[in-house]
């Protein structure tokens, strides 16, 4: 799949659970020339996340560094997990909807305006 930068939604999501992780900053270089790649998880949304230099490098899971839940527009439960990698650099943004059926939106978190 190919590198893009987060939408709105998912920079507004990114930002929640970045504030909410515990023993965990991104440099700001990782967090402004992040780019994300949509993963192969049968729609439920989850990102695997690329801080600037990180492409094309071997890199493992680290930690979880925050979790969080949602409920999609069907009512039904996602839960998120940010994950470093074992170098404390941005990783995953792991979603699951607990039907594994496809994410139907993010949740409205105040998107910031356009760039």
């Amino acid at each position: 799949m190919a590198l893009r930068k987060p939408t709105d939604d998912e920079d507004a999501l990114l930002d929640l659970m970045i504030a909410r992780a515990e023993a965990f900053t991104p440099s700001v270089a990782d967090r402004a020339g992040l780019s994300v790649e949509t993963m192969n998880d049968g729609g439920m949304g989850s990102l695997r996340l690329f801080p600037p230099g990180t492409r094309g490098k071997s890199r493992v899971f680290g930690r979880r560094v925050s979790e969080w839940a949602f409920d999609d527009l069907d009512g039904v439960q996602v839960t998120v997990a940010l994950v470093v990698d074992a170098t404390d650099r941005l990783y995953e943004l792991e979603l699951w909807k607990s039907d594994f059926g496809r994410l139907l939106s993010l949740p409205d978190l105040g998107a910031p305006s356009p760039k």
